[in-house]
């Protein structure tokens, strides 16, 4: 292992953002996953370059992609949870508010991590430990803030938790309204967000365990020091599952307390 974990996991983003840049503006072919979701052809050849990258490095990993599914040894230590192109919606209306997402879990615990912003050049990025961005070959550590009170709602299905759990049910109380003011980026770079004080917090229902979209960016929120529960304040991935991620235990537990009374 001559490239440490951490590098890989920039390396690979890096690698996907590539080619997510280098199709921008094209005639992309779209391939149906569902009714109402679909796939492009940048999400795949993204994937690729991420999986040629690790597979290279690490040939005995399991990996879960979110185009080519799980491949490797069944009950594998390790397990590469890879997003090419989080936000394809956005991307194939020429919107470049995306992310390439990569991480790696060993066990139960993700040990390192990168988001990467294809446009802006920026990789977000942990070890498990601390929490960085990199841009131009420069690492910067991540500090969060709550000053901007811009909360980034997801609004996207499924919503597993409805109707005791409703996002639209947030952004409607009044309380909400008087405290911060909300965002819809839809897509899970404006997790990363919250780690660099662009966000306040994140609020999104869902199972989110060895999620591809939102591994990342809870790995480098929390090496960043944000509180990062699920939607009704339970340690992750327990309960109710969701997830609400703040910059500070102040705006955490302000959203909490909305959160219980919008669903009264």
């Amino acid at each position: 292992m001559s490239i440490t974990d951490e590098e890989l996991a920039l390396t690979a983003a890096q690698a996907g953002a590539a080619v997510v840049r280098s199709m921008w503006g094209t005639s992309l072919t779209r391939f149906a996953k569902s009714a109402d979701d679909f796939a492009t052809v940048a999400d795949i050849e993204a994937e690729k370059a991420i999986l040629d990258v690790i597979r290279t490095a690490r040939p005995d990993d399991a990996v879960t992609g979110e185009e080519s599914g799980r491949t490797g040894r069944d009950g594998a230590e390790r397990m590469w949870l890879v997003d090419p192109l989080c936000g394809t919606r956005n991307y194939a209306a020429r919107t470049m508010l995306v992310a390439v997402n990569v991480a790696l879990r060993v066990g139960s615990t993700i040990t390192a991590a990168a988001c990467a912003d294809p446009f802006a050049g920026e990789v977000f990025w942990t070890d498990g430990v601390h929490a960085y961005v990199r841009r131009d070959a420069v690492d910067e550590p991540l500090t969060p803030s709550a000053e901007s009170r811009l909360v980034d709602v997801n609004l996207d299905p499924p919503f597993p938790n409805a109707p005791d759990f409703l996002a639209a049910r947030l952004l409607a109380d009044p309380g909400f309204a008087e405290r911060f003011h909300p965002r819809v980026v839809s897509s899970t770079l404006a997790v990363a967000w919250v780690a660099t004080g662009r966000r306040a917090a994140y609020v999104t229902d869902g199972r989110l365990r060895d999620s591809v979209h939102f591994a990342s960016g809870i790995a480098v929120c929390q090496a960043a020091g944000c509180v990062v529960t699920g939607i009704h304040g339970e340690p992750l991935h327990t309960g109710a599952g969701g997830l609400v991620v703040a910059a500070d235990r102040e705006t955490h537990t302000a959203l909490l307390e909305i959160i219980a009374r919008a669903h009264r």
